[in-house]
């Protein structure tokens, strides 16, 4: 730092602004970067949205912290999102994209609550796979989507780690498990008869019961709306942004969870 001689007699230390030299190679990282390392959201690069996309990938992570080599969606990061998409002036619509192996129970019925009770429009689209609890996440939009090649497993509730061996334990899966078949089976179109049969059949899984559903099954058993991707998923968003109404068979049952 270089000291001048100021015109009042005295001395006046002149500063000078620090110069930092990228180094020959280093990659440019943008603001951004954060966020999509944490949340893998990206902004929009110019103008402001009126849909906003929320990925759900991975697996879903509850109460407990998963080792750091599983790619995984944390409900404290989703829920928040939710509520701002809510309370937003500028976003009309919801496009939530799946590809889940499942996860903690309560944590994806937390989920799958919020999108469902929100009061815009949201689109759901399993691509690769909607598995476990990623099948009430699914369901729970106003409008719901399913690649021709995506998978959605339908098994009954697993509990690991320590399990106390009193009838308790076993009564409180199956409470948790009314929980989940009555949510699906009240934000679509399949009959709790037939989710049940699909959840306890046989033979369709190597050392396990339940079963795998393809696109065009989901679709016929009344589990999802319709078979496509990404376009019709933005088209059918558009459209409900816009006011066209969703035509949604008779025998859908609208209404949430009661506990």
């Amino acid at each position: 730092m270089e000291a001048t001689e100021g015109t009042n007699g005295g001395t006046n230390e002149e500063v000078l602004p620090d110069v930092v030299k990228p180094q020959i190679g280093e990659p440019v990282i943008p603001g951004t970067a954060g966020i999509v390392k944490e949340l893998g959201q990206t902004a929009v690069p110019t103008g402001e949205p009126d849909i906003f996309c929320m990925t759900i990938i991975g697996q879903i992570e509850g109460h407990f912290v998963l080792p750091p080599h599983n790619k995984t969606t944390k409900y404290e990061h989703i829920i928040p999102q939710l509520v701002a998409a809510e309370q937003s002036n500028t976003i009309k619509g919801l496009l939530i994209i799946l590809n889940t192996v499942g996860g903690d129970v309560e944590a994806g019925l937390a989920i799958a609550e919020m999108i469902a009770s929100l009061s815009k429009p949201t689109v759901t689209v399993v691509i690769g796979g909607g598995h476990s609890i990623g099948v009430p996440i699914a369901v729970a939009s106003s409008y719901s989507i399913i690649a021709e090649s995506a998978t959605m497993t339908i098994h009954p509730i697993r509990m690991n780690g320590l399990v106390i061996g009193v009838p308790q334990t076993f009564e409180y899966m199956e409470r948790m498990q009314e929980r989940m078949v009555r949510f699906v089976t009240s934000h679509s179109r399949i009959s709790e008869q037939q989710f049940k049969d699909l959840m306890f059949r046989t033979g369709e899984l190597n050392r396990d019961i339940g079963t795998a559903v393809g696109g065009y099954d989901a679709v016929k058993y009344g589990l999802m709306d319709e078979v496509g991707g990404i376009g019709a998923a933005l088209s059918r968003l558009n459209g409900m942004i816009a006011g066209e109404m969703v035509q949604q068979p008779e025998q859908v049952n609208q209404g949430g969870l009661t506990q």
